[in-house]
């Protein structure tokens, strides 16, 4: 009785440990994506430009570079996992206290230098979370460790990416600026690292890091990010003159370049890694690619949220901008008010996999998903105050506070509710899936790559999305957002038995 009460207990603080994580993890995301669109907008960059800031976001999808660096190497004296949390934790807190000095219009380049930064550390958090929770999670837990790890994510994005927008209205907030806003969450990262360096269970004792030379590695990795820094300069100096010569709209040439690069540099990126023999990297993506349909699944994993991510990625600016909500409305409706139908959509679709198993979850789910883009289409074409809304009182919460009565629009309210309730159910079905195809012993590096892959919808969809949303207009971008969901939800029927093999 005694033992089993000890393993409840440790169950307990792992799933707890993984809650926390998840929070962490979730907070910075918004501080480059969402959050800072709003810092954007309002500061008067256009629409373009603001979809470019997407860009730095690409960290998240390249991050499986550096992460066999986490997987090999362990900081001294703080054990597997933990050592690289409280060090890129520390560094968020300072860069994001860095980035509260800045002023977006006018200091474009210094701000999105640091964002990028702010980028790099939190998809290198990313790698030790998830490898974090993979490593600690037996498998019947991880449908349960998905939906806490997704409940903690989407509470810190009430947090950075609704509480901030409330706290940064001229009429609404605290009478703060984006850049103490930015300085509170710097704190909040603070305390998180302190959390991660007192609180943290530690992992299995069997669990070790890979065993490879550390001269290759560390070799493999300065080759690997020598044929990064010669892509990025051919794609300046080579790819964006001729893409200039071909494209009359130098938006659309400066993305055609950066996509051309990209192609290039990765295919060569993997020989590099095999001549210079950085065995972990290797190591790693053999064991992953031995796995029956590995590149069916990469596939799956792209194509799965593309059209969510597609439709998600201007969300703010579209709601402020083009249906004129302020930055309250935004942050009560589609921060607060979404999210947390993000989080019952997540708990939600956690109990639900349980009875449903993971590929009719991903199937059902990812209809649900298709539809709720329907809902942005509707609010395109029928505007603001189409169903008419109510007056939320003025209240005062101490963390967050509404100075006067808030307009709350009822099919604002109807479409974000129903878009988040299915986007956290895919969440939780789409984490419970990359889990389930990692290796422990290289959990960091195979999540790295499978969640980079899953970020190209949402980082390479942004400058496209920006440009596309000015040219053909808000309802017909969103019409093409539902025809990206398409082909993931074509995929899941074939590949059937082995996704049910998983389990």
């Amino acid at each position: 009785m005694q033992f089993i009460q000890h393993l409840q207990q440790h169950r307990l603080m792992r799933l707890g440990a993984v809650l926390l994580l998840g929070f962490s993890s979730g907070l910075p995301l918004a501080l480059t994506g969402q959050a800072m669109q709003a810092w954007l907008t309002v500061d008067g960059v256009d629409m373009a430009t603001i979809g470019l800031f997407s860009l730095v976001g690409l960290p998240y999808t390249f991050k499986f570079l550096w992460a066999p660096l986490m997987d090999r190497f362990e900081l001294p004296w703080l054990g597997r996992r933990r050592g690289w949390l409280v060090l890129t934790q520390l560094g968020l807190a300072v860069i994001l206290a860095m980035l509260s000095h800045l002023q977006p219009a006018t200091d474009t380049q210094l701000f999105a230098l640091l964002a990028l930064l702010v980028a790099f550390l939190s998809a290198s958090q990313d790698v030790v979370v998830d490898a974090y929770r993979t490593d600690c999670l037996s498998a019947p837990e991880r449908g349960l460790g998905a939906s806490l790890s997704v409940f903690g994510y989407r509470l810190a994005m009430i947090v950075s990416g609704g509480i901030a927008l409330i706290w940064a209205d001229p009429v609404q907030g605290f009478g703060w600026g984006w850049g103490q806003v930015y300085q509170v969450m710097a704190g909040i990262m603070l305390l998180a690292c302190a959390l991660s360096l007192c609180l943290l269970p530690p992992l299995p004792h069997h669990l070790r890091a890979p065993a490879s030379a550390a001269q290759h590695d560390l070799r493999g990795f300065v080759a690997v990010l020598i044929t990064v820094l010669i892509g990025y300069q051919m794609t300046q100096h080579l790819f964006t003159p001729l893409m200039k010569f071909c494209f009359t709209a130098p938006k659309w040439a400066n993305l055609a370049a950066l996509l051309l690069g990209v192609m290039l540099t990765l295919p060569l990126v993997l020989k590099v890694a095999r001549w210079a023999r950085f065995e972990t990297f290797n190591q790693s993506l053999h064991q992953y690619f031995s796995q029956p349909a590995a590149l069916s699944f990469m596939l799956l994993i792209i194509l799965y949220k593309l059209g969510d991510a597609f439709a998600g990625s201007l969300t703010t600016p579209f709601l402020i901008k083009a249906l004129g909500f302020t930055q309250a409305e935004v942050g009560v409706v589609n921060k607060i008010i979404g999210i947390w139908m993000t989080i019952i959509g997540a708990l939600l679709g956690g109990t639900l996999m349980l009875w449903l198993g993971l590929f009719r979850a991903l199937w059902l789910f990812g209809l649900l998903q298709l539809l709720s883009n329907l809902g942005f289409y509707w609010l395109a074409t029928q505007g603001k105050g189409a169903w008419g809304g109510i007056d939320l009182p003025a209240f005062d919460w101490v963390i967050i506070a509404l100075k006067q009565a808030t307009p709350v629009d009822y099919l604002l309210v109807t479409v974000i509710a129903f878009e988040n309730i299915t986007g956290g159910m895919g969440t939780a079905a789409f984490v419970a899936l990359l889990t389930s195809l990692c290796h422990q012993q290289f959990s960091a590096t195979q999540y790295a790559l499978l969640s980079a892959f899953a970020a190209i919808g949402r980082v390479w969809v942004g400058p496209v999305a920006g440009v596309l949303a000015e040219s053909i207009g808000w309802p017909v971008f969103f019409l093409v957002s539902i025809a990206l969901a398409l082909p993931g939800l074509a995929m899941l029927w074939p590949m059937r038995r082995k996704i049910q093999a998983l389990a």
